[in-house]
């Protein structure tokens, strides 16, 4: 498959999230403390939609598979619902600590949030209500979560540079459970984003961890080991995204640039630069859906 990407890229100065719509039409930028919509396909600077309700820096943005909601958390304590048909937000989760990450389970009725306190709660959309509620290591903030496309695995990355790794279960009354599996210790530093590869990536299966330590290392999600480590960022790596296939990794650094990484040798073939302050968040928009080339 020949490579045909777009990277957006967003500086430090209230961009703390990017996500960019399943129709590929929107990008969403989470800032303080609002969320703005841009049309991915025009130059216009300015955003064609602006959600305003939370009170504090928005951490986590994302969008149901069909784009027909969207979700947020925030260091208001708050994960939202926002439905991109009406205005206003329809629903509000109270965490009760600064929400760090929020991702959205692949049956599309469960949201996951990992806040400052070390909380880690599952929000049943079904019953409106939190489901599962548990502290990987309390008092430790909850840096990043992941879940892998087919619901099977969640991970979260904390402040000690852990991961902890947990199968999914459905429970008897249609609760997600969490089974322990294992506990990586991924950096001798902060872990700031984990990030499972995508269903394309099959047959192989890989976690992307990036850290204060200047690092990026991808491991093998079968036996956990570590495939590779990415070197070339100068300062803290804040942020990563895989390709659709996974052949490919775009991670964003306080350093200034994004780089684009070939996973099968480990080098950056593409530095992306250009901001004078801190890139904290990258999304990407990479062409077509690789089972149709």
């Amino acid at each position: 498959m020949e490579l045909s990407l777009r990277a957006f890229l967003l500086c430090l100065q209230q961009v703390n999230k990017l996500e960019v719509t399943p129709d590929k039409q929107y990008l969403a930028a989470a800032g303080n403390p609002h969320i703005r919509l841009y049309d991915v396909n025009s130059n216009h600077p300015q955003p064609v939609l602006s959600y305003e309700s939370h009170l504090n820096n928005v951490t986590a943005v994302g969008f149901q598979c069909d784009g027909k909601w969207m979700y947020s958390g925030s260091e208001d304590g708050t994960v939202k619902i926002w439905d991109l048909r009406a205005p206003g937000c329809q629903r509000e989760y109270e965490s009760r600590a600064a929400v760090n990450t929020v991702v959205l389970h692949p049956n599309q009725t469960e949201l996951i949030s990992g806040d400052q306190n070390g909380n880690i709660r599952v929000w049943d959309l079904t019953t409106n209500s939190c489901s599962c509620e548990l502290v990987p290591e309390v008092d430790t903030a909850v840096r990043s979560l992941t879940v892998m496309w087919d619901g099977s695995l969640v991970v979260a990355a904390n402040n000690n540079g852990t991961c902890y790794v947990w199968r999914l279960l459905r429970g008897t009354q249609m609760m997600t459970n969490f089974e322990p599996l294992h506990k990586l210790q991924a950096h001798d530093k902060v872990v700031l984003k984990c990030l499972l590869s995508p269903e394309y990536c099959e047959p192989n299966k890989y976690l992307a961890t990036t850290s204060s330590d200047h690092t990026v290392k991808i491991w093998n999600i079968f036996d956990f080991s570590l495939a590779r480590t990415l070197k070339g960022h100068s300062r803290w790596v804040w942020d990563c995204v895989f390709s659709v296939d996974g052949a490919f990794l775009v991670t964003a650094s306080s350093d200034t640039t994004a780089r684009l990484w070939e996973l099968s040798t480990g080098e950056a073939i593409r530095v992306y630069q250009g901001h004078h302050k801190a890139t904290v968040c990258c999304a990407l928009h990479d062409g077509t859906d690789p089972s149709a080339v």
